[in-house]
C-alpha cells in the first residue's frame, strides 16, 4: 500500500460519553444538571438522534428535508442534529444548539488510543494519509487542536466534494489529491459505507468502532502498509 485512507468518526476518533455531553452543553446554557437528569436526557437524545451515535429512531417529516442532506450542506448538518435534539422537551433553553456547538470542539471527541501513534508512523514512512469522512462541518480545526493536522495530507469532506460514501467518487477524489492509484491505496474504516471503496479499486480495512479512548486496531494498519512500529 502507497496511501492510507482513514474514515473520521468511529475510525480516529469518537464522541464524548453521552452523559458528559449533555451536562456540558446544560452548563454552556448556565444550567448544572445532576448526573440522574443528564443520565435520562442523554438517552433521550441519544434515541432522537445524536450526530456522531446511532441513526435516529425516527425522522420527523419537518426534518426529513434536512435529514437527507445532512451530509452534503453545513446548514442541512446543523439544522437536522438540532432539530432532532430539540423534539426532546429538555426544560434547557438553548441546549439542542448547545451539543450542536460542542460537536465542533475538540473537547467533545475522544481520539482512540493509537489514532496519534498511528498516524505518526505513517508519516515517518513516507506514507501519505487523506480523511475521507460522510460529514457536514469542517473537522480540520479538531485536529489542529489536537496537534495532528500536519499528518494528515488531505480532507475529502463529504459538504465539501458533494459526494458520500460509498460513492466511488469521493475515494476517486482522495485518490487523486494523494496523487496514488486507488489499486495501491488502503481505505479504513468501520462501516459498509467505507467498504465501498471497494468499488474504486481500493483495498479496504474495516474495523468495529471501539469505546472512546480505548485502542482500536489500528496498528494493523502499520502491517498492511509495511511500516515499522
Amino acid at each position: 500500500m502507497e496511501a492510507v485512507l482513514f474514515d473520521f468518526h468511529g475510525t480516529l476518533a469518537q464522541v464524548e460519553d453521552p452523559v458528559a455531553w449533555v451536562r456540558a452543553g446544560a452548563q454552556q446554557c448556565g444550567v448544572d444538571l445532576d448526573r440522574g437528569r443528564a443520565t435520562v436526557l442523554a438517552d433521550r437524545l441519544v434515541t432522537a438522534g445524536r450526530a456522531g451515535g446511532p441513526l435516529p429512531h425516527r425522522v420527523p417529516p419537518h426534518l426529513a428535508e434536512v435529514w437527507a442532506d445532512r451530509d452534503l450542506y453545513e446548514h442541512a448538518h446543523r439544522a437536522a442534529y438540532t432539530g432532532l435534539a430539540a423534539t426532546v422537551a429538555a426544560g434547557v433553553d438553548g441546549l439542542a444548539d448547545a451539543l450542536y456547538d460542542r460537536l465542533l470542539r475538540p473537547e467533545g471527541w475522544q481520539l482512540y488510543a493509537d489514532t496519534a501513534a498511528t498516524l505518526h508512523a505513517l508519516r515517518a514512512a513516507g506514507v501519505p494519509v487523506a480523511l475521507v469522512s460522510n460529514i457536514g462541518f469542517d473537522v480540520r480545526p479538531l485536529f489542529e487542536a489536537w496537534g495532528l493536522a500536519d499528518l494528515i495530507d488531505a480532507f475529502v469532506l463529504s459538504y465539501e466534494v458533494g459526494r458520500c460514501k460509498p460513492d466511488p467518487a469521493i475515494f476517486h477524489r482522495a485518490c487523486g489529491m494523494l496523487r496514488v492509484d486507488p489499486e495501491r491505496v488502503l481505505m479504513v474504516g468501520d462501516t459498509p459505507a467505507d467498504a465501498g471503496a471497494v468499488r474504486a479499486g481500493c483495498a479496504v480495512l474495516v474495523l468495529p468502532a471501539a469505546d472512546p479512548g480505548r485502542a482500536n486496531g489500528l496498528a494493523a494498519v502499520l502491517d498492511l502498509a509495511a511500516v515499522d512500529r
